[in-house]
């Protein structure tokens, strides 16, 4: 039996896409404009047709004709608008103009015909005056002919075996007359909690205790991976995270990769005052001067950001400090506690790395919410016999204009100067890489 059809909007690297293959989905197109992104996605999804374009300029036809779908049927489309416009950290306007692409989101769904949709976002737009924007856009898919499972949920990635406490709404819902696709139960309690009889989720030490220490390879200072026999006694969850046992790939496509390479590890250069710092900072406590949040052993970790991109000021969110070593911790580190195995690769600098695991919904997160709409269509998983061979690494190096170049785009980046305000336009990303915090 054929695997039931998705397609990602927003895509990211691919934390939903990569939930919804483990459950049984062939993920057929992923629409995301930052080329960056949309390169990654490409790397690790090579059968996937990545559109490098905004959902403002595409329709449902569109789609169609780019991923070479034809008039087959879509099973589901799933997916999250970026969430500046009504995130709960800053600025809240409900008229904020980048709302208009959740409305993008409901008349892509409604023109592809999609059976079931899944929209994700922060849990800010459930409260305050964005919780009237929420019911609006539930009014407007049942506008479009889809009944929405209510209530709603926000649901922790804590509460579905991932090592960190990260809050998403899920919306999600069908097309009037077919089943409606109920919300996945909680199946862990966080690590150190005991709030509930549930079984213990992975803890930080679970995740990352068995990854080599960054620190050991100098080869690190200048490349992002290493090949290495360093590897200590990996937990369950850190044995599903490098693809140890059948069970470890779910529903999806087994990857052919290298398992003894260690990848997205670039070391960042801390100065000695910052490792003292970070020395005198109990497990589970907040630096006080530099505000970074210190790993517990036995615990989750808080919630990973994204920061911004070069356009609007090359933010960083600070990568939170290992709970046994006095640095930082890796990109891959922010890797294994998002619930991405190690064979996903992300880019090979800390910068953007670290946003496409920021912006991403766990896939353990996005595989409990595409399960249950598996059950909703009434279709039985079952795992793929073809393996899949990854891109060209290539993908994962290329900056910003040479990202935006390889998917036939033009770009600039736009940053504001600091101090006069004026806008300054560059042909590259680079001289905005090196503004990002090292942690120092």
């Amino acid at each position: 039996m054929a695997r039931p059809i998705g397609i990602d909007l927003f895509a990211g690297v691919g934390g939903m896409s990569l939930g919804f293959e483990q459950a049984g989905f062939d993920v057929a197109a992923a629409v995301e404009i930052d080329p960056i992104h949309a390169a990654a996605h490409a790397f690790n999804f090579p059968d996937t047709t990545v559109i490098a374009q905004s959902v403002q300029d595409l329709t449902g036809a569109d789609i169609r004709h780019l991923a070479g779908i034809g008039a087959r049927k879509i099973d589901v489309v799933f997916g999250g608008a970026p969430c500046q416009g009504f995130s709960m950290i800053g600025k809240r306007a409900l008229d904020d103009p980048r709302n208009s692409l959740v409305r993008d989101f409901v008349r892509i769904v409604s023109e592809l015909d999609a059976s079931y949709f899944v929209f994700e976002n922060v849990k800010g737009i459930t409260v305050g005056k964005h919780k009237a924007f929420l019911e609006e856009l539930i009014g407007e898919f049942q506008a479009h002919g889809y009944d929405v499972s209510l209530p709603w949920k926000v649901l922790n990635a804590s509460a579905f075996g991932v090592p960190q406490h990260r809050e998403r709404l899920i919306l999600m819902g069908s097309k009037k007359g077919l089943t409606a696709p109920v919300y996945p139960t909680s199946i862990t309690r966080a690590a150190g909690s005991k709030s509930s009889a549930l079984p213990e989720g992975p803890s930080c030490f679970d995740a990352l205790d068995d990854l080599p220490d960054a620190e050991r390879f100098e080869r690190l200072t200048l490349s992002d991976s290493v090949a290495t026999n360093a590897w200590g006694t990996p937990s369950g969850y850190a044995k599903a995270m490098r693809g140890l046992t059948n069970e470890s790939w779910e529903f999806g496509y087994v990857r052919c990769w290298e398992p003894n390479v260690l990848t997205s590890s670039a070391r960042t250069e801390h100065t000695a005052i910052s490792r003292r710092r970070f020395k005198e900072t109990a497990p589970g406590d907040v630096e006080p001067i530099s505000r970074f949040f210190r790993l517990p052993t036995s615990g989750v970790s808080n919630t990973l950001r994204a920061g911004t991109d070069a356009a609007r000021g090359a933010f960083t969110s600070p990568r939170p400090i290992h709970y046994r070593h006095n640095r930082c911790i890796t990109v891959r580190e922010m890797a294994r506690l998002h619930g991405f195995p190690d064979w996903f690769r992300l880019h090979q600098t800390k910068w953007h790395g670290a946003r496409q695991v920021g912006n991403a919904v766990p896939p353990p997160l996005a595989r409990a919410v595409a399960a249950a709409i598996i059950q909703a269509i009434g279709v039985t998983p079952s795992r793929p016999k073809e393996s899949v061979k990854l891109g060209d690494p290539s993908l994962l190096a290329l900056s910003m204009e040479a990202a935006a170049k390889h998917f036939g785009k033009d770009f600039r980046v736009v940053r504001r100067d600091k101090k006069s305000g004026a806008k300054k336009r560059k042909q590259s990303d680079i001289e905005a890489e090196r503004l990002l915090l090292t942690g120092s």
